[in-house]
């Protein structure tokens, strides 16, 4: 079976609106589900959200993990979490930068803050529904991809654009350097089921 191909911007499913998913736990849905997390592997994506595959849908998937782009280190790595109809529940005041880049952007990297710390409501890919509670890393990429069911994309939000660089410059200048490292790293992981 062949893997999806993660769009680009520029294409109108990245800006469409996104439909709820009613039936979780359809054929239609798992595939979907199972589409997005081979497609997020492929290109080396720790995030991937429905509208990124073409499927303006309310899904993303997590998993911050080694890639090309950043380092694999335990401190910054979760398993695979499915986030079907998701919501945010609480974001903190305190905010953080943490360079980020993107699958659908290409090979640029920039300095995007957001809240530190995030609570979500969402329910997963059996159909129970759960509340995650996270700061680091994880709750960037889920910040990003919640981004990508309201349409916006990660380069709206760079606050310097002077500072906006290439995948290579961005391993080479960022990913190890202590402000990067002190803000991705994942101190909370609070999961419950409701």
């Amino acid at each position: 079976m062949a893997v999806r191909k993660v769009i680009r911007a520029g294409d109108s499913r990245l800006k469409a609106k996104n439909k709820q998913i009613s039936s979780i736990k359809s054929a239609k849905t798992q595939k979907l589900i199972k589409d997005l997390i081979s497609a997020m592997h492929k290109v080396e994506l720790i995030g991937i959200a429905a509208p990124q595959i073409g499927e303006n849908w309310m899904v993303f998937i997590t998993e911050p993990r080694k890639t090309k782009a950043r380092k694999g280190a335990k401190e910054i790595t979760d398993k695979i979490r499915v986030y079907i109809n998701p919501k945010f529940v609480f974001k903190s005041k305190e905010e953080s930068i943490i360079w980020e880049g993107c699958g659908s952007i290409g090979e640029l990297f920039g300095p995007v803050s957001r809240p530190k710390e995030v609570q979500i409501e969402a329910t997963d890919e059996k159909g129970k529904k759960f509340t995650l509670r996270a700061d680091g890393l994880l709750a960037r990429v889920i910040q990003h991809e919640m981004d990508h069911l309201a349409g916006v994309e990660f380069i709206q939000k760079v606050t310097d654009y002077n500072k906006i660089m290439v995948q290579e410059n961005y391993k080479k200048y960022v990913r190890n350097s202590p402000l990067q490292k002190k803000n991705s790293k994942i101190t909370k992981i609070e999961y419950k089921n409701l």
